[in-house]
């Protein structure tokens, strides 16, 4: 089965090449952050042509968050729970139940959190606790679940080609990795850390100064594994040729092949 993740930066500029990509790499589930879209103007039909089901919970101008399958979840949570009054579109589960096996999935939106002193940065380390709370939930059940997404944190400074570029960035602060490492170390694999070492390896390239022609990267978006997950994984890869299409988002897609 093969789990992907993407943050597809505004899903109506980016359709077309979320179509190729659905044709290319045949993903099973799939799920997309930063759709920018409210739920009744996201654009289902052509998806559905491709065979896919599609969940969304929507946000206009901004947010928002997908998940695509082949086969429909029998149950999809919408919002991050733990906080009533957060009305920000950044959070969608689906279960899957496939005979006896039940395979949860979320995409996740995490915020961003700058400006540093700002009241964002107190909003992304909150919501960054609620997570960890629900995830701790999660694992109880010993189902296996992927927290696949972005995640707006650096985790180490192997994990941007220029870390100290970051240092007064809300993705790089030690709260920010600190707070990731919570919710890894709850009993989470990092996917791709768990099957490479290879330097360089990153997720995202801004649109600025020539950041993909250098290969000035981040690893922001990550999937974090179950050890029920985790026990299935077959292998992971970065869909980084896509950061070279026409009208790309700035990130690319990260999939995982777990076992039937």
């Amino acid at each position: 089965m093969l789990i992907a993740t993407w943050n597809i930066n505004g899903i109506k500029a980016r359709q077309d090449a979320l179509l190729s990509w659905l044709e290319a790499a045949s993903p099973d589930i799939v799920g997309l952050q930063e759709i920018k879209s409210v739920d009744e103007n996201f654009p289902r039909a052509p998806i559905e042509a491709l065979g896919y089901h599609v969940e969304t919970h929507g946000q206009k101008g901004f947010n928002g968050v997908a998940l695509l399958s082949k086969r429909a979840p029998s149950e999809v949570v919408r919002g991050l729970p733990g906080d009533e009054d957060d009305t920000q579109a950044r959070y969608i589960e689906g279960l899957w139940e496939i005979g006896a096996r039940r395979l949860r999935v979320a995409s996740i939106y995490l915020p961003n959190g700058n400006p540093l002193g700002s009241e964002k940065f107190p909003y992304k380390l909150a919501w960054m606790d609620r997570l960890v709370a629900h995830a701790r939930d999660r694992l109880a059940s010993e189902d296996e679940l992927v927290l696949a997404g972005d995640y707006n944190v650096i985790p180490m400074p192997e994990d941007a080609a220029n870390p100290e570029a970051w240092v007064n960035d809300a993705l790089f602060q030690p709260e920010s990795r600190g707070a990731l490492r919570n919710l890894v170390n709850l009993g989470f694999t990092d996917a791709v850390r768990a099957t490479t070492d290879e330097p360089k390896t990153y997720t995202f390239w801004d649109y600025q100064a020539g950041a993909w022609q250098k290969n000035n990267g981040i690893r922001i978006d990550h999937m974090l594994l179950s050890p029920e997950a985790q026990d299935r994984l077959v292998s992971v890869g970065i869909e980084k040729h896509v950061r070279g299409w026409e009208k790309p988002s700035d990130h690319v897609p990260v999939m995982v092949q777990l076992a039937a």
